[in-house]
């Protein structure tokens, strides 16, 4: 009688004993934050440990962390290239993506280290040296913070002022992706405001939009321009119909040419150019097939003006 009175109650405990670990690993499971993807973005290149480096860094801050590259492939010092690669790639990422963005041809001077929070919650760890530009723009500023240097240096590195994407940069992102700071913990608030660079903004005036060449969409040499779709729409323009595109650059026009509208590069023969709507939903010029930048001589560039009129 003995054994078998116990013998359901020690079923009974047992039963409740892995009902409450399970609840408890399920509660610890829910609890717990997951980091955020920590994204890079660098005018190193990959042919030395630069970039290894940084992430070394970030992966000392967690394990955990979700690494990822946009590029490492931005020219030398080029800060506009940086500023349009965020651009170009920043939208796309869910909410609470932090970017560190070293193009930072001012290292080690007196320029601000700062971290953009956007009104769209992504996060841009950079330099504040005209990086933030397009971002800023696109995705509105919400808040700006410096980056206390006195808590948030790699420890052993206070001698070194070449290298902050290393000592500053990969980690503050790393440990703001990961959770182990707050935005506030980052630094001092400052005003709503980054160093812009200069650059014009679409316009229709006149009977004719005006923008200028952002972007070369490598290495296809397609040429990005700045204008939207909203502003192209003020033409009245429809798919099949023909604009007449100019492009100028310090007073030498290197393009003027009739060119079809249409939705995509395979719409004309091979060897033709066309003005098309880019991924990014602005006009783009190509050659089908060909490089309308190199066959043209056009570069990009705020001083890279374009206009684009109806041909009647």
């Amino acid at each position: 009688m003995r054994e078998s009175s116990t013998r359901p109650r020690t079923r009974v405990w047992l039963r409740y004993g892995f009902w409450a670990l399970g609840f408890f690993l399920l509660s610890s499971a829910c609890g717990r934050k997951h980091p955020h993807a920590l994204v890079f973005q660098t005018d190193f290149g990959t042919r030395d440990g630069a970039v290894a480096a940084m992430k070394g860094v970030a992966f000392g801050v967690s394990s955990d962390l979700p690494i990822f590259d946009l590029t490492h492939e931005i020219p030398p010092f080029d800060v506009w290239r940086a500023a349009y690669r965020l651009r170009q790639a920043a939208a796309y990422w869910p909410e609470g993506t932090v970017f560190v963005s070293v193009v930072d041809p001012g290292v080690g001077t007196r320029r601000k280290s700062v971290v953009l929070k956007t009104d769209s919650g992504h996060y841009f760890v950079s330099p504040d040296n005209g990086t933030l530009t397009l971002v800023a723009d696109d995705l509105g500023i919400a808040e700006v913070r410096e980056i206390d240097e006195r808590r948030h240096r790699r420890p052993g590195s206070e001698a070194s002022y070449t290298f902050h994407g290393r000592d500053i940069y990969a980690l503050t992102g790393a440990k703001l992706a990961a959770g182990r700071i707050t935005f506030e913990e980052v630094g001092q608030k400052l005003p709503r405001e980054v160093v812009r660079l200069p650059y014009a903004k679409a316009r229709f005036e006149h009977g004719a939009v005006n923008g200028t060449v952002e972007i070369l969409d490598e290495p296809f040499g397609n040429v990005w321009t700045n204008i939207t779709r909203e502003v192209f729409g003020r033409l009245g323009v429809a798919i099949g119909q023909k604009v007449r595109v100019r492009i100028e650059h310090a007073g030498r026009v290197v393009f003027h040419r009739v060119v079809p509208f249409v939705h995509t590069f395979g719409d004309v023969p091979v060897g033709e150019p066309l003005l098309y709507f880019n991924s990014l939903e602005r006009v783009a010029l190509a050659i089908n097939q060909g490089d309308l930048a190199r066959t043209f001589g056009v570069a990009a560039g705020g001083d890279w003006s374009v206009q684009i009129f109806r041909v009647q």
